[in-house]
Order: C-alpha cells, then structure tokens, then sequence
C-alpha cells in the first residue's frame, strides 16, 4: 500500500527482526512515557497477528527502511483489536499515523471483522486524539487491561 512521499505500508511477518525492534522499541516508549508493565497488560504476542487471525503492518521509508507498525487480531468472527501501533519519533507529524491506522481498519474488515475496538492509556495524547480524529469512539472496557484508561469501538466498513 502506497503512502504519502513514497512511504509504504505493509504486511510481514510478525516474527520477523523488524517487526520484533518496532515493537520493542514501542514498549520501550510506553515503558518511559507511562511505566508500562507487560507483566500487567493483556498479553499480546506475535501468534495473534499471524493469518488467518490476524495481520502485522509495516511502515516503511522510500529506501526500505521501517519506521513504524501495527497489528490487527481476530477477537471473535465480527470483531478485530488494533495492537501495537508505533510510529518512530522522527516519522510523526507526516500524517502517517492516520495512514497505518486506515490500512489496520482495511485489514481487519479483510479478516471479516465488521467492528474494531481498540484500547490506549490516557499519558499517549496523541494517540488518543487519533483515534477521535479517525471515527472511533469511546466505550466501556472491553477488557480488564490495567495498563489502559480508554478503550474506543468503530464500526468498520
């Protein structure tokens, strides 16, 4: 999927080394903006976006290069989460973050989702304005995540 200025964004393995640094890398940020805990949070591995369940998404440079990424699960045959969506810093404020999150909506109703939900800590601002921004709309938790304080639903097509 063609980007703006040449960027695309992709499905690949997400087991693969790149996919693996993205999201360390997004730990890493949630861990230093909000004490993150994986301990704590609702797991999310690799197998959850591995087809025909779900999808890994990479954002990447003209050159190749990744910037960013996403996942979409598979939480019941009408329902997908959106996971994991990073976007380096130096990527932000190019419009890309709505970008991942239209081709994560795409592949979800791909996996014949017809609704998306998605949840998110209140410290990450600009994630939580995309999300208003992009149609999603608060609802009560759908999950017991402690690491989050908001969790969005949109229907999807």
């Amino acid at each position: 999927m063609a980007g703006v200025g040449g960027v695309t964004i992709e499905a690949v393995d997400p087991f693969s080394a790149e996919a693996t640094q993205l999201v360390a890398a997004y730990l890493d940020e949630i861990s230093e903006t909000f004490g993150y805990d994986t301990t704590k949070a609702v797991p999310t591995t690799p197998e959850d976006c591995l087809p025909p369940r779900g999808r890994f998404l990479v954002v990447r440079e003209p050159d190749g290069t990744p910037i960013g990424c996403g996942g979409v699960r598979l939480l019941d045959a009408g329902t997908a989460e959106v996971k994991r969506m990073y976007l380096q810093p130096s990527a932000r404020g190019r419009g890309l973050g709505r970008q991942l999150l239209a081709a994560l909506e795409a592949e979800a109703m791909a996996l014949g989702a017809s609704n998306g939900v998605l949840d998110t800590n209140e410290s990450l601002e600009s994630a939580l304005a995309l999300y208003r921004n992009g149609g999603w709309h608060e609802v009560a938790a759908y999950n017991d995540n402690p690491e989050a304080t908001h969790w969005f639903a949109k229907p999807l097509g």
